[in-house]
């Protein structure tokens, strides 16, 4: 069954090749700061927001859909601005919420119509989109049950389908794989790289686990205490960086500082989590020449000399922990 695509007219889009933007973005809670002067320049495309429990995710998502009302900064989603353009905003994208919000007594087809009619469509093709919508995310044949019934993994289907009922240019999922076994997990995340793909829609998934990001995502943020700490892409060469690992018949930290003194940076690996590695951010020719040159001048053999693209869990820890101090706080 092929999905009926919904388009907005052309004077509800504003031009832009940004997804959003944040300049100095700042929520409090009393004391507490959950977003710390955010600056952000996120492009369309599948973007993963990447961050611990409280990191400030589902803070983000809220001020940038306009639920909520920043206390310094402002944004701007596909062009226009949370402060004033929140209506139309909420017309153009979609939202997955973390939560158990869906209502019990409705059957799947009724709510996500529902939502359609909310959205601005007339009621015989709100039904219509809904069916077709249930269709791609796997609830053909269950769409008039009711959802009290439904487990974990067709109440998160549920909610997907609604958050593209209308078509949106953009959709945040928040922790759209939460609850979910291993197997509704999987097709979850395969169901969102197809959305991404397939119906040209861009996607923000809200996540803090590493290997849900990995697999869907071309971008990612990385947010931690409310802090920014890292925004690239994940896809195109060198832009998590490629990485050298030496390990050597001799003294690391000596060997570093050679390496240092030859204009070559190491990072000294950590001996109590079985990491006795040197790790040298760029594998580019001069670094293999400074290796080589560090080990003639320091009489010791190489042990083992490696290349590998560093993973999302290099860059996350290593940003998390340079924003933190030796203690784990904050700096």
């Amino acid at each position: 069954m092929a999905a009926t695509l919904i388009h907005q007219p052309e004077s509800a889009t504003v031009a832009t090749d940004l997804a959003f933007e944040t300049r100095g973005l700042t929520k409090r809670y009393g004391s507490i700061i959950a977003l710390d002067s955010v600056d952000l320049a996120a492009p369309r495309t599948s973007i993963g927001l990447l961050g611990a429990n409280g990191a400030g995710k589902s803070t983000l998502i809220k001020l940038l859909l306009g639920l909520i009302r920043p206390d310094a900064g402002d944004a701007r989603v596909l062009g226009r601005d949370i402060r004033t353009d929140a209506v139309p905003i909420r017309a153009q994208v979609g939202y997955m919420p973390e939560g158990d919000c869906l209502p019990a007594d409705a059957t799947a087809a009724d709510f996500v119509a529902h939502m359609a009619e909310i959205s601005g469509l007339p009621s015989r093709a709100a039904r219509q989109r809904a069916a077709d919508v249930l269709y791609q995310v796997g609830l053909e044949e269950e769409r008039y049950r009711l959802i009290k019934g439904f487990s974990t993994g067709m109440k998160q289907r549920v909610k997907l389908a609604q958050a593209i009922v209308h078509d949106p240019q953009l959709v945040f999922l928040d922790e759209p794989t939460n609850g979910m076994d291993p197997q509704g997990r999987d097709e979850m995340l395969a169901l969102i790289a197809r959305i991404h793909r397939m119906l040209d829609i861009s996607v923000v998934l809200s996540s803090h686990i590493l290997d849900d990001v990995e697999r869907v995502c071309r971008y990612v943020i990385i947010l931690d205490a409310g802090r920014l700490v890292a925004a690239q892409s994940l896809e195109e060469p060198g832009q998590v960086g490629d990485a050298l690992f030496v390990r050597i018949d001799g003294d690391p930290a000596v060997f570093a500082a050679r390496l240092a003194a030859l204009g070559v940076e190491a990072e000294l690996g950590n001996p109590e989590r079985g990491r006795d590695e040197l790790t040298i951010p760029r594998a580019d020719a001069a670094a293999y020449d400074a290796i080589r040159d560090a080990a003639a001048d320091l009489g010791v053999p190489l042990r083992s000399l490696r290349a590998r693209t560093r993973s999302l869990e290099d860059l996350y820890f290593g940003n998390v922990a340079h924003q933190r101090g030796p203690d784990g706080r904050v700096a």
